[in-house]
């Protein structure tokens, strides 16, 4: 079972449903056989921006941070997963430059938070074929076409 807590600090128009991110989670999470935990916190710019310099010494506002939680087994028997922090703006932004529909835009940023947050990473390129692989099913699941297609034709 998923608990969802969905934090909207963000003033952008046309957002998703609870759910429409509820269904992207647990798309996301299914192979996970225990209940899971997570908050997503949608932001604009500002909120962005710093948590993206505080903790990735990075100044700008990106489309999504994924903070796993860091809880030792042995001390606290929950099923926090972590916490996804969007940035609505961010979001929508790109998917105008990338020329993606919206919603397949928000379903891929999610998807892909919520496995970072089950411990897959795109750092090494073997890791990222695996990521890009399941992300790339999930969303086919949805009827939305390959997030990276376009990163392949260049």
């Amino acid at each position: 079972m998923l608990e969802l807590d969905l934090q909207l600090a963000s003033t952008a128009l046309g957002l998703p449903s609870e759910a429409d991110f509820r269904r992207w989670c647990e798309l996301a999470l299914r192979q996970r056989s225990a209940d899971s935990e997570l908050t997503i916190r949608l932001v604009d710019e500002p909120e962005g921006r710093e948590l993206n310099r505080t903790w990735r010494h990075k100044d700008y506002a990106t489309n999504v941070l994924s903070f796993p939680a860091d809880v030792p087994d042995e001390l606290l028997d929950i099923p926090l997963l972590g916490d996804l922090v969007i940035c609505a703006p961010v979001v929508a932004r790109e998917a105008v430059e990338q020329g993606k529909a919206l919603e397949a835009h928000w379903a891929h940023l999610v998807i892909h938070g919520c496995l970072h947050l089950l411990g897959y990473d795109h750092i090494e390129d073997e890791e990222a074929e695996e990521m890009e692989a399941l992300e790339r099913e999930l969303l086919a699941e949805l009827g939305h076409p390959d997030p990276y297609r376009d990163d392949e034709d260049q």
